[in-house]
């Protein structure tokens, strides 16, 4: 006779629950998205505020010091770069049918070029208001900027939660596996920023050097998709080349070239001195990672899958290694 599957009442509640739990994770997304970057930020930030506290500043004034500082980068970098790459794309967008015309006369007939003429302007304001609007969300940006704050102003504040409601070996493991995360946080937002500066200022002296057009909206795009391992260098080559092509064959080769030797750089030297340790992700796993990042939460689900893909992994090593 087979045998009977009994189902307990226990598990028919827990099953409930969990799925009730999943929705209101689900319902409250974008504050773990915020609380996640506001985790990675503290991270970055940490380590400079404990050392100004070892000199003695209190961390009050530590923590506002090296948080202002950052936003006043931060700021200062958009003002001097987004002014003029927008112009540099508004101009791009407005020039694609000639691009397009140039590289291939027989696409004319199959591509309505005046229709894209016509339809361009709306795609590139859409496009600007779709950059303000990511900044423009005034919530999401407040409440994690007061997150990065407030956890960088209260010193210990997972130990003093968890020992409300666990004994302290048990806070003390937790608290062990937190830490080692955020090392690993704090090395791959460093180890990013360097990799994405590095790969931007050499794409534009590079295309700069081949005489090409759109130098500085080319590099912006190139070290911002750096943040997508594996595939951005390859799809931050791909506008450059047809760029280039539409100026002459030439220009379309040199471009390859200079993309193939930046990219050939990054992985033989910039990235093993400054990454191997923060990440170290198997390919396979970064690429359904990336697929996954971008099925749930669209752009930002993919700017974030790697390091939540650090965050879950260092929490596994170590919850393994401490039993």
């Amino acid at each position: 006779m087979p045998a009977k599957i009994e189902i307990s009442w226990k598990t028919i509640v827990f099953t409930i629950f969990f799925i009730i739990l999943l929705n209101f994770l689900w319902t409250v997304r974008d504050l773990i998205f915020s609380l996640f970057i506001a985790f990675i930020l503290v991270s970055a930030l940490k380590p400079p505020v404990l050392f100004l506290e070892k000199k003695k500043i209190p961390r009050s004034l530590a923590a506002f010091f090296i948080f202002l500082s950052f936003l006043f980068i931060v700021m200062n970098l958009f003002l001097m770069v987004i002014p003029q790459l927008v112009g540099e794309l508004t101009y791009l967008v407005k020039n694609l049918p000639i691009i397009i015309r140039s590289i291939s006369p027989n696409l004319s007939p199959i591509i309505s070029l005046d229709s894209l003429t016509q339809y361009l302007p709306d795609l590139t304001n859409q496009l600007i208001n779709i950059i303000r609007g990511i900044f423009s969300n005034t919530i999401f940006v407040i409440s994690t900027l007061f997150f990065v704050l407030y956890l960088l102003l209260e010193e210990n504040l997972l130990e003093k939660t968890l020992v409300r409601f666990m004994d302290k070996n048990q806070a003390q493991k937790i608290i062990d596996i937190f830490y080692q995360a955020e090392k690993r946080m704090n090395a791959w937002f460093w180890g990013e920023i360097i990799l994405m500066s590095v790969v931007g200022v050499m794409t534009f002296i590079g295309l700069n050097l081949i005489g090409m057009k759109y130098a500085l909206a080319l590099a912006v795009l190139a070290g911002i998709l750096e943040i997508v391992p594996n595939l951005g260098p390859v799809l931050s080559a791909i506008p450059a080349f047809l760029i280039g092509l539409s100026q002459s064959f030439l220009l379309g080769i040199s471009n390859l070239a200079l993309y193939f030797i930046v990219q050939q750089l990054e992985n033989n030297a910039i990235v093993p001195l400054v990454m191997k340790k923060a990440v170290g992700l198997n390919p396979i796993i970064t690429l359904i990672a990336l697929i996954v990042g971008g099925k749930l939460a669209g752009v930002l689900g993919v700017l974030l899958a790697i390091p939540t893909t650090l965050f879950l992994e260092t929490i596994l090593i170590e919850t393994i290694k401490n039993k």
